[in-house]
């Protein structure tokens, strides 16, 4: 399996990982945050971390937890840039802040083979890196989400990035493709960075190991000719051999190619963050 590796870039460093947490710097804030991936001996000693770092969250049990004010001049609300884009980042009630740097290799990806005016669906889309990405790139972007505060969020993101015009969609994103494929609709690229499990818009719940079948016969019907679709999984549950035998039985083996996404930590550890499936039609 290859291992694909995704860079930081300016206003973003990941600095170290290990002990289950990460290191991470995003523009001028730096944070800790669980990480089950990073089984590993940390580069920098703990107490380093606690000198560099402005916000820590502790995890408990159930994956819910608190930030810790670690600096008293850090913000909860804070902007970031990645190339000639801006995202506003904040802290969650869950670990995430709004942004997965991990994606960046998506995100160079759809500028380099997706510019112009192509037709773009994201599913899952949260906060929306990737359909501004998109959008800059001059696509006509559908964006898909169930959680309307996060619509809002991309919607900021967007506008901060000096864009417009993406179109909205609060829906569950399973649902919303299956319209999609009875309307008749077809996209040049589709997008789903779907979550290990998900609550719809009327709270229906599903795991991403039931649903994955599903979501890449809907992707394969979305996708338009000579089209092509991105999707990430973050989940042990789904193998590499689940994505390429379902990937395969639907685009053909020859035009899918699945790897594992990785990053190196500037003190030279390496961090696993799920496989990446891109396929062509």
């Amino acid at each position: 399996m290859e291992k694909l590796y995704t860079k930081g870039w300016k206003d973003y460093e990941l600095i170290d990982a290990g002990g289950g947490k990460k290191l991470e710097r995003w523009g001028n804030i730096i944070t800790i945050r669980p990480e089950l991936q990073a089984y590993f001996k940390s580069g920098l000693p703990f107490p380093r971390w606690n000198e560099l770092a402005h916000w820590e969250y502790n995890e408990n049990e159930k994956g819910l937890g608190k930030w810790k004010k670690l600096k008293p001049d850090a913000p909860e609300v804070w902007i970031i840039a990645y190339k000639n884009l801006t995202f506003e980042l904040a802290l969650t009630k869950f670990k995430h802040i709004g942004l997965f740097p991990e994606q960046a290799v998506n995100w160079q990806h759809i500028s380099e083979h997706f510019s112009g005016k192509k037709k773009v669906l994201n599913l899952f889309a949260y906060t929306g890196a990737a359909s501004v990405v998109a959008r800059s790139s001059g696509g006509e972007v559908f964006h898909v989400d169930s959680v309307r505060q996060l619509i809002s969020w991309a919607k900021r993101n967007m506008e901060l990035s000096g864009l417009r015009d993406i179109r909205w969609v609060h829906d569950d994103a399973l649902k919303f493709a299956q319209r999609e494929v009875k309307r008749g609709n077809t996209y040049d690229l589709v997008i789903m960075d779907p979550p290990a499990w998900g609550v719809g818009v009327k709270n229906e719940k599903w795991k991403i190991e039931d649903k994955l079948p599903e979501l890449i016969d809907l992707a394969y019907q979305l996708v338009a000719n000579k089209g092509s679709m991105i999707m990430n999984t973050y989940t042990p549950k789904v193998t590499s051999e689940d994505i390429t035998g379902l990937s395969g039985l639907f685009f053909g083996e020859k035009k899918c190619h699945v790897s594992e996404l990785w990053m190196q930590t500037t003190t030279r550890k390496d961090l696993y963050f799920g496989l990446l499936l891109r396929a062509k039609k």
